[in-house]
């Protein structure tokens, strides 16, 4: 055992050694989008560290309280971050080499937003088939569009 984890340390330092590795690298290199790069609601190093919590945050005062905000949107997110092509055309920032996908797949952390969240600008943050589904389930269900979602349910249920 002891044999095996000299041979690693000595074939990981090789490879620092011989730039095969950056020693002095913090992460990976990302495309971003310079134009909108110093208007970040935070300080990088922050949104680096933060952001998840940032996202958690916002998400659980929009679904549980009906309190949209821009501030930590991952909307804005996506309208700030996504690059395009050559074309003009956008790039989904979970393509790869892009803005979240580049840091994601660097630090090996799934990359699940985008399963109903749009991958680049549109005038939805959610993917068109979600929001159809969402806008055929509030008329069908007669849903609230406003925080009061969960008073109406309890007066709904109260009234009975």
């Amino acid at each position: 055992m002891k044999q095996i984890r000299n041979l690693f340390i000595i074939l990981t330092l090789s490879l620092v050694m011989s730039g095969g590795v950056m020693a002095d690298s913090v992460g990976p290199e990302l495309k971003i989008n310079r134009a909108n790069g110093d208007k970040c609601v935070l300080p990088a190093d922050e949104m680096r560290k933060d952001h998840m919590t940032h996202l958690d945050h916002q998400r659980d005062d929009t679904m549980h309280d009906g309190i949209r905000t821009k501030k930590f949107s991952l909307k804005e997110c996506i309208n700030c971050h996504a690059n395009k092509d050559e074309a003009g055309q956008y790039i989904p920032v979970n393509a790869p080499g892009e803005f979240c996908q580049t840091c994601h797949a660097y630090t090996s952390v799934k990359l699940d937003c985008f399963e109903c969240h749009a991958t680049k600008p549109r005038d939805t943050a959610f993917h068109p088939i979600v929001t159809d589904k969402m806008k055929a389930f509030a008329d069908v269900h007669e849903a609230p569009k406003t925080k009061s979602m969960l008073d109406a349910i309890a007066k709904k249920d109260g009234a009975k």
